[in-house]
């Protein structure tokens, strides 16, 4: 449901319609505002310079996060690929310390499968 809502920003005031929580809405022009200011320092009045630097501060500062955002997903996945190999290759030995017989009886094939061609080798080749 989009909601009117009024925010103030650099001393302007800007009416949007969003379906975001208005107090959400009220933070980011909130946390725009802490930078312009930042940047005027004792001035009164931002100038659009300001707001531009403004501006390019929260969109490096965004692209800073999701590249790190990025990069701790790649070594995420990475650790897991790491442990899921680790998991496997200590699985194995574990499934070889049977016997021979116990080896064979595993590698039977299941059923209506021949030696040679498969029931789907066969229906494929008709």
């Amino acid at each position: 449901m989009n909601r009117t809502i009024k925010i103030h920003i650099a001393g302007q005031q800007y009416v949007l319609r969003s379906d975001a929580d208005e107090a959400y809405v009220q933070s980011l022009a909130d946390s725009v505002n802490q930078r312009i200011d930042a940047l005027k320092g004792s001035r009164l009045v931002a100038t659009q310079s300001d707001i531009v630097l403004a501006a390019l501060k929260l969109a490096d500062e965004l692209h800073r996060s999701q590249a790190a955002r990025s990069q701790l997903r790649s070594q995420a996945l990475l650790r897991i690929d790491r442990l899921l190999t680790q998991l496997s290759v200590q699985a194995v030995p574990a499934a070889e310390a049977p016997s021979q017989s116990s080896r064979a009886a595993r590698t039977t094939r299941p059923a209506g499968v021949s030696r040679g061609r498969s029931r789907a080798s066969t229906a494929l080749a008709d």
